[in-house]
């Protein structure tokens, strides 16, 4: 979470760094600006006639007026499918829990929902909730609303994706902080349904869970963080606490294992982004040999 005092600080900083800054800070990014980042991740777990995997990634919508509208999610939906990824994941916090300032209503589930049900990909589109969708009492509502939407609502489960002749996991962390002091997440249970050596993908809306995930999985995909809203150069981002810096944002490596850290589309606490535009994430996920692999064994950080 990122505290309201930390953010009214930066939103400061980015107001005094000009007109133009201030602009960005409070109206472009917030409410206007898209992004297409893109990823590629190499390990030796993936197999190597396989061909690469692409994975569309939306993270942390908090759907609300004025500035995370139903139509707004509905340019976002037609620009990740223009990307043709191969298979879709959605990381958590579709809602707003906390009453962001200067908002002026909530979007209800089912206007949200209108739209993302027009996501398609060849391999199908998984979610996870996140710790806003428990905090509001919406998860049983969104539980549902996926379901009649058709897309796979994963909760400490795993399912066995297939593309031809190529297999691979998909597992789905239960939110780390649904009821604030503790979570309802089972990292253990979820990987005991790995029953084969596949490669595996982990979807978890917080990163936090990263020092636990055990080289098994191939491939972490988190979101939470918002990247910090707001990243000030030769500075980093100081709205991130500093025990979890390490997972702000990016690609994150440690011993081999690789995570990526989406900045998502939405606000929490106040309507400011400065430098860290709404994004859609496309990770390439292909092939490398283990010896290359091996010489990672430091963690990166974007």
């Amino acid at each position: 979470m990122i505290s309201r005092r930390r953010l009214l600080t930066l939103s400061a900083a980015a107001a005094g760094s000009g007109t133009l800054g201030a602009l960005d800070a409070f109206a472009i990014e917030p409410g206007f600006s898209l992004v297409v980042k893109e990823w590629a991740v190499r390990h030796a777990s993936w197999p190597r006639n396989a061909a690469p995997l692409r994975i569309g990634v939306i993270t942390d919508i908090h759907a609300v007026e004025p500035w995370m509208p139903a139509r707004r999610i509905g340019a976002i939906v037609e620009r990740l499918n223009r990307c043709k990824p191969d298979v879709i994941v959605l990381l958590g916090d579709y809602v707003n829990a906390l009453r962001l300032r200067f908002h002026s209503a909530l979007v209800p589930v089912g206007e949200w929902m209108a739209p993302l049900k027009e996501l398609h990909s060849p391999l199908g589109v998984y979610a996870v909730l996140g710790n806003h969708d428990w905090w509001s009492g919406e998860a049983p509502l969104i539980r549902r609303s996926f379901e009649k939407a058709q897309i796979h609502l994963l909760e400490n489960t795993a399912v066995k994706v297939r593309r031809g002749q190529d297999r691979f996991w998909i597992a789905g962390l239960g939110d780390q902080l649904a009821f604030r002091s503790r979570g309802v997440d089972d990292l253990k249970g979820t990987l005991r349904q790995l029953d084969n050596d596949l490669p595996a993908l982990l979807l978890a809306h917080e990163p936090y869970i990263f020092p636990e995930v055990p080289s098994r999985v191939t491939l972490t995909l988190a979101g939470h963080t918002h990247g910090g809203q707001v990243y000030i150069p030769f500075a980093g981002r100081p709205a991130i606490p500093a025990q979890f810096a390490a997972y702000a944002y990016g690609h994150v490596k440690e011993g081999g294992r690789h995570m990526i850290v989406s900045s998502g589309l939405g606000l929490s606490n106040l309507p400011v982004r400065f430098l860290v535009p709404p994004e859609i994430a496309l990770v390439t996920l292909s092939h490398v040999d283990g010896a290359v692999n091996s010489n990672s064994r430091l963690m990166h950080k974007t």
